[in-house]
């Protein structure tokens, strides 16, 4: 949970449009160092392409997003290393197929961040050991559940020391068996003071973990609190819509 006043990253003004749709409508908000914010939203409400845009996975239409104060847009931004330190899991997991579990947390390690092999695979080790998934560290992705899949993947954004740790869906693709384990692994690291933010339809998640959650409708952040605003007392009518709705099907 957050601690510090240190903003890590800006998002100012931001749009995104996709031809004729603009999917980012002027967003605009701060992360601060240690703080987990969680992003929830009906399906095409903009939450996973402002993570992309984020990780400039998708160029911003318009804004900018700033990181320790820099534009991560300039022309001499190291985009490399802005990702080595702004991680990202996907709902996919990504994994390298043809590696080890264990060479999946090792090798980015040392290509990126230039660490030697024993280093690495201690840290790995380490991470795998924390991720449950220390017993299957010789096989490969192909061998493992969804669910152990995306604990491998979080450990190897974990190992690339990121200030901030994106998160897109982490377990949409889980069956529902498989995602505790998965929500567990991500609360584990919230609670290590990891600055994260989180697009997720996991509710209960949503409220227990987070220090601020946004709720996106449209392509605008049409609410923003602490979990306590959002979940017990929305303000917005489509806020308690949708809360309405998931709260029927849960």
């Amino acid at each position: 949970m957050t601690d510090s006043n240190e903003t890590i990253l800006e998002v100012k003004d931001l749009k995104k449009t996709f031809g004729d749709h603009e999917v980012l409508k002027d967003i605009s908000f701060s992360v601060n160092r240690g703080e987990v914010i969680s992003v929830i939203g009906k399906s095409g409400s903009g939450k996973s392409t402002l993570l992309r845009n984020i990780n400039l996975l998708e160029e911003p239409t318009d804004g900018d997003i700033l990181f320790h104060g820099q534009s991560i847009l300039a022309d001499n931004f190291d985009l490399r290393q802005y990702r080595a330190h702004v991680g990202m899991v996907f709902q996919s997991f990504n994994l390298f197929h043809n590696l080890t579990v264990l060479d999946n947390v090792v090798v980015p390690q040392e290509t990126v961040l230039k660490r030697d092999a024993a280093e690495a695979k201690a840290h790995a080790l380490d991470l795998l050991k924390q991720v449950g998934m220390e017993p299957f560290i010789n096989a490969k992705p192909g061998q493992l559940s969804g669910g152990q899949q995306q604990r491998v993947a979080i450990a190897r954004a974990e190992a690339m020391d990121p200030e901030v740790l994106l998160f897109d869906e982490p377990t949409s693709a889980l069956d529902p068996e498989m995602v505790d384990d998965v929500l567990n692994a991500m609360t584990a690291l919230a609670h290590t003071g990891l600055t994260m933010i989180v697009v997720t339809h996991e509710m209960a998640f949503a409220q227990d973990v987070s220090d601020r959650v946004f709720f996106m409708d449209e392509g605008v952040i049409a609410e923003s609190g602490t979990a306590e605003q959002i979940f017990e007392h929305p303000q917005e009518a489509r806020t308690q819509e949708f809360l309405r709705r998931y709260l029927t099907r849960a």
